[in-house]
């Protein structure tokens, strides 16, 4: 491995050039199938943007040539442009005059219409915009974030443009169809590195102190994968496969924390390179560091130059533990997978972004299985998978996986569980159905189809089915994407003659949907008989297998479906028999349905508090994981009642035994779920009220401030937490302190973050009041905010709501339907209900309440359950010894 710290000019020579389609296809407004929001009249072919930011003013200039085709004849031409000042403007036909047009802005519509004196006739055009623009404070259209060094503050500027934020930075075509080449130059001080999509091709010394960086011209792509960032930044490079240079950014300083991503985005690269059968088609690929954090995402997959704030970026071997280690490394498998899916090919409309987030989020987790297998020695991820989304999607406020967008603001809101988790449980499912080299022959196949183009969800679906004849696999996708919902497989089983007899009959697993309404899906099924072997049926509304042997049988086995498994008390109580010889992902399925089907009334309580009660001591740590959890959520649930004490006895008493056998320190060579286990158990007794617990972590904290190097950085993160959540105002004034003394972005920001974790309303309150002050940064205050809303959600509702136009200069327009009515999502206080439905009737439009909505039917769903669940659970500790 080399590392360099030279100006990327100074790599131009070393690289290939990227490559092109062979034939450049002429540029067309999408079809009337696909949504668009502008006139489709004229598409671009290549925009020439040059520059110039003024950081200081928080200002940039620009200037913008695009050659377009005008496809029908049109006396205007509109295209997206937000918060931009046009100073000039000239069309210039192939042939011909230049043409001057009026200008007419609509900040509403987000759009710039040209207006002309007479039509336009089809043809190739060049249209030249001066401009001017803002630079924003939050991750969104060009940025930009200060941080403190040694040296004093400094600031740098970045892009984000997903979803519909290029029109921020220039005038443009600015949906995902509208596909161009780019070539961008920025003229900025001598000292800053810039940084693009593509290599430097160019930099020329002005002799003002200023340089002219040219990028090279980047392949056809949509406008919100466009990147640039400037800033006083190091570069570490490694050669990977076919030619292609992986290189970090990071601020000046930092580069030594940058390694581990370094050999992290190699090694993914070439998996990808082998899996898609396509080598990366650009001559490098950067992944860019920023201080500071956004509450809706944390990396940004522009092509060719990955945007990734440093707490999943940087590994710090002084603060760092496995967990960091872990989400660097899949935060990179997602944002690689993007490369191809998404950036090579990408969703026509943002109907269809499950295409690029689904697809990612299960690429991300298949290849951490393959080159970190250590991390998951159980294989449970994919329980974890297909159980994530499953409480978000058995509300009645759910969509489905493919989605109608109509608005900016929705497709903002897309970004979501049922998009990233449910789209990837299952790609999981029907890659188990089809088989794993089916799908993989499949990918290959779309991607090639589509390269530098767009596609849709059947364009996939059709590519796949084309290698899986007779599974009636188009109409199984179809029925998990274009509905939502879960289905629930109601399993029951009978004896004959040494085999057994299954009946499957599917349902809805629902938490709130009527029944008269309930949905249907064609459900392939994996069942694992006594004898261990598997038969596989699709279970279209029912189905019959028989066994091979009686006994215990396990529906969903491997735990790879979409779905919920009701088995009836004599199949249930086999299986209880049988627990702890199942495998441990099977285990975990089985339990994690019937503390869901409990929630719904469908299952008695007692069968998960039983399976729970059950788990001895060497059990798998995965397993007791899912304890911790589902213990976390009963407490949860008791929130506010005054049982709640008796429940936490209860469950300490059933966790503490456990963390004495695995010690607070972890022992050499200790497995990766073991460490995640241990600090799984502290955060829960100390959030239990474990005495013993709060006052360890208080004494390790007294001995870490006299000196950092008695507390581990496997530990470390934990032990603060725990001191933040118990503290006194004497304890929050020191934590205080510390942040204010850091000098180091990515520690300042954890210790801020630690402010807002206290049980005591009154620290909360000082925490939320920190949050406007903008001590803490320009991107942390809305983030502190939430994380009060965690212990104290009507408290961080109403402060938020209360200073709406301090909390929206900290959060993006289009996220802000999203970002409050989520504060109170923790709530059990059903008079918040009404509070959140006047805030949504007054701010946010009719079209994008969906967050508002869900965070107003999970509330409404929890306090059924509180009524339904606690008196079982009450009677069921009632029998407990003790």
């Amino acid at each position: 491995m080399r590392r360099h710290l030279l100006p990327l000019a100074l790599l131009t020579a070393l690289l290939p050039v990227a490559p092109v389609l062979a034939a450049d296809p002429a540029p067309r407004p999408p079809p009337a199938s696909v949504a668009s929001q502008l006139p489709r009249v004229a598409a671009p072919r290549h925009y020439a943007l040059e520059v110039t930011p003024h950081a200081e003013q928080l200002t940039f200039d620009g200037r913008v040539t695009i050659d377009l085709d005008v496809v029908v004849p049109t006396r205007s031409l509109t295209l997206n442009a937000l918060d931009l000042q046009f100073d000039r403007v000239r069309l210039t036909p192939a042939q011909g005059a230049p043409l001057v047009p009026t200008v007419r802005m609509d900040a509403q519509a987000q759009t710039a219409t040209l207006q002309f004196a007479r039509a336009l006739a089809p043809g190739r055009y060049r249209l030249a915009i001066d401009y001017r623009g803002k630079i924003g404070t939050q991750a969104n259209g060009l940025f930009a974030l200060d941080y403190p060094t040694a040296q004093g503050q400094q600031r740098a500027l970045y892009t984000q443009f997903e979803n519909s934020d290029a029109r921020r930075f220039l005038p443009s075509w600015d949906e995902p169809w509208y596909k161009a080449s780019f070539d961008l130059t920025v003229t900025a001080p001598a000292g800053q590195m810039a940084v693009g999509n593509m290599p430097v091709a160019e930099r020329t010394e002005l002799g003002d102190g200023r340089v002219r960086t040219r990028f090279a011209t980047t392949p056809r792509m949509s406008t919100y994968l466009l990147f640039l960032a400037l800033g006083d930044f190091e570069r570490a490079a490694a050669a990977g496969d076919n030619g292609t240079e992986i290189g970090v950014i990071t601020q000046r300083g930092k580069l030594d924390q940058a390694q581990y991503a370094l050999d992290a985005g190699r090694a993914v690269l070439r998996e990808y390179n082998a899996y898609f059968g396509i080598p990366y088609p650009l001559p490098k690929l950067d992944n860019v560091a920023a201080p500071g954090r956004s509450q809706f995402f944390s990396a940004m997959e522009n092509w060719g130059a990955i945007f990734t704030f440093e707490s999943s970026l940087l590994l710090d071997p002084a603060i760092a533990n496995l967990g960091d280690r872990q989400r660097i490394f899949t935060v990179a498998a997602h944002e690689i997978a993007h490369q191809w899916f998404g950036d090579l090919v990408t969703m026509a409309w943002w109907d269809d972004l499950w295409l690029n987030e689904g697809f990612a989020t299960w690429m991300e987790g298949r290849t951490t299985q393959k080159l970190h297998p250590e991390w998951d020695p159980d294989h449970v991820d994919a329980v974890l998978t297909s159980r994530g989304p499953m409480q978000r999607d058995a509300l009645a406020t759910t969509h489905p996986v493919v989605q109608h967008v109509a608005t900016v603001e929705q497709a903002s809101q897309a970004f979501d569980d049922i998009t990233y988790r449910k789209g990837s449980a299952v790609i999981n499912m029907l890659e188990d159905y089809v088989g794993a080299d089916a799908w993989q022959a499949g990918v290959r196949r779309y991607l090639r189809a589509h390269a530098y183009g767009n596609a849709v969800t059947d364009d996939l679906w059709r590519a796949v089915d084309a290698q899986a004849p007779g599974k009636r696999f188009v109409q199984v996708a179809h029925d998990f994407t274009r509905q939502p919902g879960v289905p629930l497989i109601r399993a029951e089983g009978r004896c004959v003659g040494g085999r057994m007899q299954v009946q499957l009959v599917q349902g809805e697993y629902t938490l709130d949907r009527p029944a008269k309404r309930a949905l249907r899906w064609r459900v392939p099924v994996a069942v694992r008989a006594a004898d261990g072997t598997v038969q596989r049926t699709l279970v279209d509304g029912r189905a019959r297998l028989r066994l091979p042997a009686c006994g215990a049988f396990v529906v969903n086995a491997g735990q790879k479906g979409y779905y919920r498994t009701l088995y009836a008390p004599a199949q249930f109580a086999a299986l209880r028999g049988e627990y702890l010889r199942l495998p441990v992902m099977d285990q975990l399925g089985l339990l994690m349905d019937a503390g869901a089907l409990a929630a719904a009334g469908l299952q008695p309580e007692a069968d998960a508090l039983d399976l729970m009660a059950a788990v001895p001591l060497d059990a798998s740590a995965d397993l007791w994981m899912q304890v911790v959890g589902q213990l976390g959520g009963i407490d949860a649930l008791y929130d506010g009642d005054p049982r709640q004490a008796a429940f936490r006895r209860y469950a300490i008493a059933r966790l503490a035994p456990k963390l004495a056998q695995l010690g607070w320190d972890p022992a050499p060579q200790e497995p990766a779920n073991v460490q995640q286990l241990r600090l799984a158990l502290l955060g829960a007794l100390s959030q239990f009220g474990d005495a013993q617990v709060v006052a360890e972590a208080r004494r390790r904290f007294a001995a870490f401030r006299r000196d950092p190097a008695t507390l581990p950085a496997d530990l470390r993160r934990t032990v603060l937490a725990i001191v933040a959540r118990n503290a006194d105002a004497p304890t929050w004034d020191e934590l205080h302190a510390m942040a204010r003394a850091e000098s180091s972005s990515l520690l300042r920001d954890q210790y801020y973050g630690l402010l807002a974790l206290p049980r005591d309303p009154a620290l909360a309150q000082r925490a939320l009041e920190l949050a406007l002050s903008g001590e803490a940064g320009a991107t942390n205050g809305a983030d502190l905010i939430a994380r009060v809303a965690g212990e104290h959600p009507e408290l961080a509702f109403d402060f938020a709501t209360a200073h709406r136009a301090q909390v929206d200069a900290m959060v993006d327009s289009t996220s802000r339907a999203r970002y409050y009515p989520r504060l109170a999502a923790a709530s059990n206080d059903a008079a918040i209900i009404a509070r959140l439905r006047a805030f949504a009737e007054r701010y946010i439009a009719p079209t994008s309440r969906r967050d508002a909505d869900t965070v107003i039917a999970g509330i409404q769903a929890r306090l059924a359950q509180r009524q339904r669940r606690l008196p079982q659970i009450e009677a069921w500790l009632a029998r407990q010894p003790g």
